[in-house]
């Protein structure tokens, strides 16, 4: 992160010639200092005859906020007009602004601990308004952080209330994200489709081919030589979404199952917390069901 305060602009649009030119040349002309750029042109699979048919084309950039003449309001009014005629996808964010990022978490506690201790040190520079659980486990660690708490039950009898709840409290705190800190519900098609790629979730890698309950277990078995994790975002369908993270460790028939569930612990907060980083600070694109991370 810079010291300074910046913009970030992120876009994609068809690929084309001078894209870069446009852009970098609209900023220039008023004066505005990148600090950071990232580009990237996704080719399209199969020869094109067409520019209608191309790939697409997306970048990332920082501009030093103080270095143009203007707020992101005329900012936005002034760059519109290039991107409609590049047809961008785009938006540009303010790093002064922090953004408030809802946890929620059922039983297993070590995304939840790994993400409020990032927060406390300033690692992860942000708000988090609330905390909301179908279990009433964690009331007091939160509360200690000075971090209101929300108990929402889910059962199979009031499902469509408990998620109604969820949402409105969402909205309640002006939620930007909201984080499946190993929240062990499945949240239903019109949730996930009301904040598209707002909704981050994480999940041991052994998906599809150890779905349901003890999946290490299931894994050990299997005498599996990897153990990983993967942070995506959250769809209607479910454990499908874009992927914004992935990692994995290895280990040998040595490891027993409780070794296999610490280690996979260890690795899932990581992927959370550094899938959540590139998230808040604008390096991922989403496209269809793929992403692009600049790192």
């Amino acid at each position: 992160m810079h010291p300074h305060r910046f913009y970030t602009l992120t876009a994609s649009c068809p690929d084309r010639s001078g894209i870069i030119a446009r852009v970098a040349g609209f900023i220039a002309e008023h004066r505005g200092w990148i600090l950071e750029s990232s580009y990237h042109a996704d080719a399209a699979v199969e020869p094109v005859e067409t520019r209608a048919e191309a790939g697409r084309y997306t970048m990332r950039i920082e501009i030093r906020a103080d270095s143009l003449p203007f707020h992101l309001a005329e900012f936005r009014e002034r760059f519109r007009p290039i991107a409609e005629e590049l047809g961008m996808v785009w938006k540009i964010t303010d790093s002064a602004v922090k953004k408030r990022v809802v946890l929620l978490v059922s039983k297993q506690e070590h995304c939840l601990y790994d993400l409020l201790a990032r927060w406390q040190s300033k690692e992860l520079d942000i708000e988090i308004p609330c905390v909301i659980s179908n279990h009433d486990t964690f009331r007091g660690f939160v509360e200690w952080h000075g971090i209101p708490f929300h108990h929402v039950p889910v059962s199979a009898d009031n499902k469509a209330a408990a998620f109604a709840e969820i949402t409105r409290l969402f909205e309640e705190v002006r939620g930007d994200t909201m984080v499946l800190a190993r929240y062990m519900q499945i949240l239903p098609p019109e949730l996930c489709a009301a904040y598209p790629g707002q909704i981050i979730n994480i999940h041991h890698s052994f998906l599809p081919s150890f779905v349901g309950a003890r999946p290490y277990h299931q894994a050990y078995q299997r005498g599996v030589k990897l153990i990983g994790a993967t942070c995506h975002y959250v769809t209607g369908d479910l454990d499908q979404g874009p992927i914004i993270e992935q990692d994995v460790i290895r280990i040998d028939h040595s490891d027993s199952v409780d070794d296999m569930v610490r280690y996979g612990k260890d690795i899932e907060k990581a992927v959370l917390a550094r899938g959540l980083r590139y998230h808040l600070e604008d390096r991922v694109l989403i496209h269809g069901n793929k992403t692009i991370v600049f790192r």
